[in-house]
C-alpha cells in the first residue's frame, strides 16, 4: 500500500517526464519615483538580481510612480500585509518613525562619504532595527543627496526667506526648520509639487539635484539655491509578516539583494548628479552656490531645531554622529 502511495505522489509530482514546478514567492515592490528615474532603474536591477539569485523562486513585480498610493499608505500596506516592499524617504513616514527625522537636521552631516559612513555603521542599524515596532523590517538605506533649495527668488539672507511659502514633506522638523527662517512651511505630497509651483500654491521647494531634475521643478522655478542644509535619504522596507513567513535561505537572498539594491542607488545618485546640475543650469535657471558665509547665519538660525529634536528623542544618536566628526 505504501508503494502504491509512494508511485502516485511521485507521478503527481511530474508531468510529461518533467518536475512540476514549485509556485514562486511573488513580491510587490511599490514606489514614489517616475519610471525614468535611477530609483525605478535600480528596482529593476533588484528584480532581475532577486530572479537569479533565487533561481526564478522570488517574483518581484516593481510599481512606480505612486502606483500602488502613497508614501503612507504603501508604509501602511506592508504594515497589513497587503504590500511586500517599498522604500521610501525618511521624512515622509516620521508619523511612524519619527527617530528618522534625524536625517532632516540642519548641516548635521559635512560631506557624503560621513553620511555613508554614519548610515552604514551603528547608527543606521540602530535605525533600522527600530523600525520593528512597526512591523517592517529595515534593509538599509538609499541617499538621493544633500538638498538644494528652488524658488521665484533668490534665497541668500534670511530676509529673503520671509514670508515664502515652501513645500515640505510631512515633518515637524523639516517644517520647523524653514519657520525659524522666517518661511511659512506648506506639507504638500511630492506627486502635486509640480502643479503646486505652476499655480503659484507655493513659491519654493527642497530636494536633491537628482529629483529637482527628474520632476522638472527648474521648469517653473527661476532659481535654485545648492545649500547643503539637509540630506534626502531614504528606507527600504519589507513587510515584517511576510518577510518572517519566508524560509531563512529566501530571506538571506532578498537581504543581500536589497543591500545591493540602496548601494547601487547610492552610486548612481553620485553619478547622476553633476550631469543633471549642468542640465538645470542649461535650461536657464539661475544656479546660486551659497557660500560658507551665506550658509552660517542659516545655520545659526536653525539651532533650535536640533535641540527640539534632542528634547523629543533624547541626544544618544546625535552624540555618537558628533564622536565620528570628531567633535
Amino acid at each position: 500500500m505504501k508503494t502504491i502511495l509512494g508511485a502516485a505522489i511521485l507521478a503527481l509530482s511530474f508531468i510529461g517526464g518533467h518536475a512540476v514546478a514549485q509556485k514562486p514567492v511573488v513580491a510587490n515592490f511599490g514606489h514614489g519615483f517616475p519610471a525614468g528615474s535611477i530609483h525605478h532603474q535600480a528596482a529593476t536591477e533588484f528584480q532581475q538580481e532577486i530572479d537569479k539569485l533565487s533561481d526564478g523562486a522570488i517574483k518581484v513585480n516593481v510599481f512606480h510612480s505612486g502606483q500602488l498610493g502613497s508614501a503612507r499608505e504603501m508604509f501602511e500596506g506592508l504594515q497589513l500585509g497587503t504590500l511586500q516592499m517599498t522604500w521610501v524617504p525618511t521624512a515622509r513616514i516620521s508619523g511612524f518613525a519619527p527617530q528618522l527625522q534625524l536625517f532632516d537636521l540642519p548641516f548635521l552631516f559635512k560631506n557624503m562619504d560621513f553620511l555613508e559612513q554614519v548610515l552604514d555603521g551603528d547608527v543606521g542599524t540602530q535605525l533600522l532595527d527600530s523600525l520593528s515596532s512597526q512591523q517592517v523590517t529595515g534593509i538599509g538605506f538609499y541617499i538621493d543627496g544633500f538638498k538644494a533649495m528652488t524658488a521665484n527668488k533668490p534665497l541668500r539672507t534670511l530676509d529673503d526667506f520671509k514670508g515664502v511659502k515652501f513645500r515640505t514633506m510631512e515633518s515637524e522638523i523639516v517644517m520647523s526648520f524653514y519657520r525659524s527662517l522666517g518661511a511659512d512651511p506648506v506639507p504638500m505630497d511630492y506627486a502635486e509639487v509640480y502643479n503646486g509651483l505652476q499655480m503659484g500654491v507655493i513659491d519654493g521647494q527642497e530636494n536633491p539635484i537628482v529629483l529637482i531634475h527628474d520632476m522638472k521643478f527648474h521648469e517653473v522655478q527661476k532659481n535654485l539655491m545648492i545649500s547643503e542644509h539637509a540630506v534626502l535619504a531614504g528606507v527600504l522596507v519589507y513587510g515584517t509578516q511576510w518577510f518572517n513567513s519566508l524560509p531563512a535561505e529566501q530571506q538571506n537572498i532578498l537581504r543581500e539583494a536589497g543591500q545591493n539594491l540602496v548601494k547601487r542607488q547610492r552610486a548612481m545618485a553620485r553619478d547622476i548628479e553633476q550631469k543633471d546640475l549642468a542640465a538645470i543650469e542649461a535650461s536657464g535657471t539661475e544656479v546660486i552656490r551659497l557660500t560658507s558665509e551665506e550658509k552660517m547665519p542659516l545655520r545659526e538660525a536653525t539651532q533650535n531645531v536640533r535641540a527640539q529634536y534632542v528634547k523629543q528623542y533624547g541626544d544618544q544618536l546625535l552624540t555618537a554622529i558628533d564622536a565620528a566628526r570628531g567633535e
